[in-house]
């Protein structure tokens, strides 16, 4: 094997006020790659595959404003949507002269994502998506508490809703739905350092403003699937068949309106890249040379 030729680089920028944290590797020759995070996570999710991929992109993996090491103001100064957080995103990538892109995303990053996607079709590349859900297929009954809490915020609705925002929550969402052989696989300083974050004071708050506008995104589910089927972006799926959020009918959802698609289902969980991350990386470099020459519509539809 080749040694890598490119390190990340940690870098931090103004946006509108707001201090932006990113990783970055890669050529700015080559195609670009925007990599959005999952939630309490940050770019800290991509650190395996950032070098591996700088081989055949610009890769760019920015913390959300009230992730990581970007800032984090409170809900007064900053509305925590992701529609605006889309709004700082597209300012950081015209910031870093970004115009058209790869996209990946996860979790939480996906509606920041889709907001990105289908307000300038013509920038994105090729979609990857490692179990972020955009279809009601996969939405289990796990989610029938915020649901109504979303139709209904009274405080009785509230307190039906699972235990996210706290330490045991934060780990679970490394390790939920884990059999025992994969949870010693993942390294607990993931969820020591989310938690850190997190337990800042007012930031319980903050983070429950954000998980609150996942209602918005899956109002948005029709809007996704318009886009996916007007513009039918070549899109590659990794997924975490253990995930204990989004249901495996997901990638059904996916197949049923993208005619470009790849999909890979693997033995990990939520945080796939935690115990896959070389055969993912393997899989979007291939992806994002052959999206680039052409070839990936040709076999996506063997």
């Amino acid at each position: 094997m080749q040694p890598l030729r490119h390190n990340t680089h940690h870098r931090t920028i103004d946006i509108d006020g707001l201090e932006i944290f990113y990783r970055q590797a890669g050529d700015r020759d080559q195609p670009a790659l925007l990599l959005l995070h999952g939630s309490p996570s940050s770019s800290h999710m991509y650190r395996d595959i950032i070098e591996p991929l700088a081989e055949s992109a610009y890769v760019i993996a920015p913390d959300l404003p009230g992730y990581g090491l970007s800032s984090a103001p409170l809900p007064d100064d900053y509305a925590y949507t992701f529609a605006h957080m889309a709004d700082t995103i597209e300012a950081f990538l015209d910031a870093l002269g970004v115009e058209r892109f790869f996209l990946m995303v996860q979790d939480f990053g996906t509606p920041v994502g889709y907001h990105l996607a289908t307000r300038r079709p013509e920038r994105i590349l090729g979609l990857i998506v490692q179990n972020g859900n955009a279809h009601e297929a996969g939405l289990g009954p796990d989610w029938d508490a915020p649901k109504a809490y979303w139709a209904e915020p009274t405080a009785a609705n509230k307190t039906k809703l699972p235990q996210w925002l706290d330490f045991d929550g934060t780990r679970n969402t490394y390790l939920g739905g884990l059999p025992e052989r994969l949870k010693a696989l993942h390294p607990p300083e993931c969820w020591h350092l989310d938690w850190e974050r997190l337990s800042r004071p007012g930031h319980i708050d903050l983070h429950f403003q954000i998980f609150n506008d996942y209602a918005a995104h899956v109002a948005r589910f029709p809007a996704i699937a318009s886009y996916h089927r007007e513009h039918q972006p070549p899109c590659l799926l990794l997924w975490g068949r253990h995930d204990p959020f989004f249901e495996l009918d997901e990638i059904m959802a996916y197949s049923r309106v993208l005619d470009a698609l790849e999909i890979h289902v693997f033995d990990g969980g939520h945080f796939l890249l935690e115990t896959h991350h070389r055969e993912c990386a393997a899989l979007i470099a291939r992806f994002i040379r052959d999206v680039g020459g052409g070839r990936f519509l040709e076999y996506s539809a063997l």
